[in-house]
């Protein structure tokens, strides 16, 4: 397990994905209550975490989620605006797919996934969310994704990345 990221030295904002009336049914009636998944994330630095809230009311319910997700704080490998490469994360049911996009694309994506990739600081991308619709499972296959990047290093120059000038042409050989 990596360090823990202190919250306090960040510029932390906050997302709220989604609200949840629960009841839960006892001897007396019904008892009422909200949960709230909330992502936190500090665009500047790259670093993301969610967590989910559960109390009688909603701004309590939201209050505690923020707590959660500021102690799963991850830092995440970006490249520029961009993630340095496709990606697949899986969690349950859930799949989502993160694709590079050239700057000025934006973030093409849906409500969880946008919640996380937007906390975390990526300005373009490509998403596409296969499977659950459930808000919980779209946000841990995203966070299982933008784990999985890796570094990505600028190109030294165009023969590094198989640029540049073409090899000698093949002379024809004749048919006997």
């Amino acid at each position: 397990m990596g360090k823990r990221i202190d919250p306090a030295t960040l510029q932390l904002k906050d997302q709220v994905v989604s609200i949840n009336r629960v009841t839960k049914v006892v001897k007396g009636g019904k008892n009422l209550s909200f949960s709230a998944l909330v992502v936190v994330g500090d665009p500047t630095q790259g670093i993301v975490g969610y967590g989910m809230g559960k109390a009688k009311e909603v701004p309590a319910a939201i209050r505690k989620g923020i707590e959660v997700a500021k102690k799963n704080l991850k830092k995440v490998n970006l490249y520029n605006t961009t993630v340095p490469h496709k990606v697949v994360g899986h969690y349950g049911a859930g799949m989502v797919l993160l694709k590079p996009a050239p700057e000025g694309t934006g973030v093409i994506a849906g409500g969880p996934v946008r919640a996380i990739l937007q906390a975390a600081g990526v300005a373009n991308v490509y998403t596409k969310s296969l499977g659950t619709t459930n808000p919980h499972n779209v946000i841990r296959a995203t966070m299982a994704a933008l784990l999985q990047l890796r570094d990505r290093k600028p190109p030294e120059s165009a023969t590094a990345e198989g640029g540049g000038a073409p090899a000698a042409p093949i002379a024809a050989q004749p048919v006997a």
